[in-house]
């Protein structure tokens, strides 16, 4: 996967049909808060709910969103309601929105829709110009048919910028049980991760963690980021705020994950500069893969807000074998 433009370890979905809730969103601290216009909002609430999300974002102060807000986002109607493109042309000309999350993507179409719409309600920052800044796309996943078309949604729009798997969706297509340990599940959160990394989309963000409550409910969202993380998906959608600050410390690099990597990049740079090609440290040969991987876990730990540099001040005297 690409580096990601923003970090997305939490997506925090917001109902829009709610006044109480929009208001109270503002004070959150998420990577990604992405109000939900779909599977929250009922049938009959879908024109208010958008309306209100309107006046919500136009309210904003200078049309930006809070600071502890790193990503603003907007999950619409699929593509198949008579919902979706209302949803496009009202809100996606909004300065607020960075991102729009699509529903139910089953096809590169899907994204190509959403693309050109984007183009005709929002030209100026879809202009192609390098100083704009365009809206981001981030596709949901929740299908078969999604999954054996994964190599062209994944190329069919310049926006992609994450995929996400929807489980519960995901489940019902193919009549499954969701269990604890995740496992029919495997098969499609393996290939979203490896189709990201393949065609260079930066975020690949795991599924929802239904219990929230409790001491259960932590153990179980935490024993989930692990897993997730472990098959190398760098974040996790949230349906409560209780859990963001759990999914983004499990989704940063541990404490001695960022060790390791400033102790390969001191030692990389001291081999480089004394002309070594080949290297070892801690009794392991150290190749350019490795180092890659090292300086990327560094660049992402200054993200999270990480102390870097008091770390480096430890090892300053290392030396590579």
């Amino acid at each position: 996967m690409a580096t990601p433009s923003v970090l997305r370890r939490a997506l925090l979905y917001v109902p829009s049909s709610s006044s109480r809730f929009l208001t109270k969103s503002l004070s959150l601290t998420t990577d990604n808060l992405t109000y939900d216009l779909e599977d929250s909002v009922s049938p009959s609430q879908k024109f208010p709910a958008r309306t209100l999300l309107h006046s919500h974002l136009s309210s904003l102060s200078s049309g930006m969103r809070p600071p502890s807000i790193r990503e603003l986002a907007i999950r619409i109607n699929a593509i198949t309601t008579p919902h979706c493109l209302s949803d496009l042309t009202t809100l996606a000309p909004l300065p607020p929105v960075d991102a729009i999350v699509i529903p139910k993507v089953n096809s590169a179409a899907d994204l190509t829709f959403v693309t050109d719409v984007l183009h005709h309600v929002s030209p100026e920052r879809h202009s192609g110009d390098p100083n704009s800044k365009p809206i981001k796309l981030i596709a949901l996943i929740e299908s078969a048919l999604a999954i054996t078309n994964l190599p062209s949604i994944c190329t069919a729009s310049p926006y992609l910028d994450g995929l996400i798997f929807a489980a519960e969706d995901f489940a019902l297509d193919l009549s499954l049980t969701r269990t604890p340990d995740l496992t029919e599940f495997l098969y499609a959160r393996s290939a979203i991760v490896t189709a990201a990394r393949a065609f260079n989309v930066p975020s690949a963000i795991d599924l929802v963690c239904t219990e929230y409550r409790g001491e259960e409910g932590e153990r179980r969202l935490r024993e989930e980021c692990k897993g997730g993380k472990g098959l190398g998906f760098n974040g996790k959608q949230c349906i409560h705020p209780s859990q963001v600050g759990i999914v983004q410390e499990i989704f940063a690099p541990s404490r001695e994950e960022v060790e390791w990597a400033v102790r390969v990049a001191i030692a990389d740079d001291k081999a480089s500069a004394a002309g070594r090609g080949a290297w070892t440290l801690d009794g392991k040969m150290i190749d350019a893969p490795v180092v890659g991987k090292a300086r990327a876990i560094i660049k992402k730990a200054e993200g999270c807000g990480i102390g870097i540099e008091s770390i480096k001040s430890q090892w300053q005297s290392l030396e590579p074998e």
